[in-house]
């Protein structure tokens, strides 16, 4: 079980990363939303590149669920990090993005402390949430979405920042309903129980807020401000609630990991330059020169 766990992460970050890539393509493609409006995600499902990276985001979710049944939060949702790493690859290779300096050195600081991570991770079942966390999590879900709510009226780099913390949040709520989910002992008891409804609703308004936010600049500073307000709630609740464990004397490696990842993921929110934004300038500059001399655009 412990040897499945791992490799349920493994697999998890890949897709992840090919997720983002997909998904951000998709969204520059669309009109920016200024209203939170949840037919964005209509208008993003006729994209086939949003429907293939929305197929990998479904794929990772299902990795990351399975990976939680025994795996501590702190753990799997700092690893969704790494997926970053995995998008930063693809768009430079598939995509001809340029990464800044600071940026490749912030993604070699994540990669180190996922790894100190999982070196002081130790597997354990959940533990039961309660009614208390039930509420919980449903006034969260109605807190997002008021914030959400306010935070389309941001533009450029600040809302794509804003946006993805939202997301994160969600996010991290719909981690913290799947932990004890995981651990149902019955198909039976896995549909009846409350969690799978809070965790689809939140994910649901993860997805929308993530997709307003990949609109307005850069994908990595969307997800990365996604990752960073997604992982400190879900590891604090973890760790307190639900039977989340290190290691015995390994627990330096964890909080030294957990931070080195923490703050690299905000500052890569900081040096984040916004791909695709850059990508339409040049490719109307190429437009501008060509209907100048005559010739069609490259």
């Amino acid at each position: 079980m412990v040897s499945s766990g791992w490799c349920f992460l493994a697999a998890m970050i890949v897709a992840y990363g090919f997720a983002n890539m997909l998904q951000s393509v998709a969204a520059a493609r669309t009109t920016v939303h200024h209203t939170f409006d949840p037919g964005l995600l209509l208008k993003l499902a006729v994209h086939r590149t949003y429907l293939v990276g929305l197929a990998c985001q479904v794929i990772g979710f299902v990795l990351a669920f399975l990976a939680r049944r025994d795996l501590p939060l702190f753990l799997v949702q700092a690893s969704v990090a790494a997926g970053l790493g995995v998008t930063a690859v693809l768009g430079v290779v598939v995509l001809k993005w340029r990464l800044p300096k600071a940026e490749v050195a912030l993604l070699v600081l994540l990669f180190g402390g996922i790894t100190a991570l999982v070196l002081s991770a130790q597997p354990a079942p959940s533990k039961s949430l309660g009614t208390a966390g039930l509420v919980a999590l449903a006034v969260a879900l109605g807190g997002i979405g008021v914030l959400g709510f306010f935070a389309v009226r941001l533009h450029g780099p600040p809302g794509s920042v804003a946006l993805g913390s939202l997301a994160g949040m969600a996010f991290s709520a719909a981690a913290v309903a799947a932990r004890p989910l995981a651990s149902a002992p019955t198909a039976e008891a896995f549909v009846q129980d409350p969690l799978l409804y809070l965790l689809i609703a939140h994910s649901l308004v993860g997805q929308l807020l993530l997709g307003l936010a990949m609109q307005r600049g850069s994908t990595t500073a969307a997800v990365a401000a996604m990752d960073a307000a997604g992982a400190v709630p879900a590891a604090i609740v973890g760790l307190l609630l639900l039977n989340d464990r290190i290691w015995p004397g390994r627990e330096w490696l964890a909080a030294v990991g957990f931070l080195v990842t923490l703050a690299a993921v905000i500052g890569l929110t900081r040096y984040a330059e916004p791909q695709h934004h850059h990508a339409v300038v040049r490719r109307r500059e190429r437009i501008a020169v060509g209907a100048g001399s005559g010739r069609p655009p490259l």
